[in-house]
């Protein structure tokens, strides 16, 4: 019994890592000392922005669908 709820709690806690990871590794690639498109621009940020939130938002919606989380 103990070891179903672990696997529960484990596969949730991973869910979570993998949203979270996303926006770590899109600002990583922008993090570079290198320009990029978009580079000192609002309309960069803004892309920028709506591209992890999308991401962040597509990736819980399809774990929360397949009961991950």
């Amino acid at each position: 019994m103990q070891d179903a709820r672990l696997n529960a709690v484990m596969k949730k806690l991973t869910g979570w890592a993998a949203i979270i990871a996303v926006p770590t590794a899109i600002t990583g690639f922008y993090g570079q000392n290198v320009p990029y498109p978009g580079f000192g621009t609002a309309a960069g940020f803004a892309a920028s922005t709506s591209v992890i939130a999308v991401l962040m938002v597509v990736l819980y919606v399809m774990f929360k669908r397949r009961d991950w989380l």
